[in-house]
């Protein structure tokens, strides 16, 4: 595939389980970047700590459904979620729970943009 064209997609893996990283960059930055057509598709993959802390904050939840409503694809990681157990609150706030590591080498692979927070 030509990695042109994966210029204009996003990736935000969030892996932080600090509400404040959450709310005044993953949150911020994702929703705006869709919302106002920064890039073409963005994904945001909740990994590790944030799992946890999705699954418990009502607040984060109420954002993520908006920022999932705007467009923006999001994934969980399964073994992460499995962990905390909280696989099936992420599943019914509408994320896709699945393994990730496949998923996030092809992104790497095929040369999309790729934020870590």
């Amino acid at each position: 595939m030509d990695r042109n064209n994966n210029s204009d997609k996003l990736i935000v893996l969030w892996t932080s389980g600090n509400k404040e990283v959450a709310l005044n960059m993953v949150f911020l930055y994702t929703f705006n970047a869709k919302k106002k057509g920064w890039w073409k598709e963005i994904s945001l993959i909740v990994w590790g700590a944030s799992t946890k802390l999705l699954s418990e904050d009502k607040e984060l939840q109420d954002y993520i459904t908006r920022i999932k409503d705007a467009g923006v694809q999001i994934e969980a990681c399964k073994v992460c979620s499995d962990n905390y157990g909280v696989s099936n609150q992420l599943e019914r706030l509408g994320i896709e729970v699945k393994l990730m590591g496949v998923p996030l080498t092809e992104y790497l692979k095929k040369g999309n943009k790729i934020i870590t927070i």
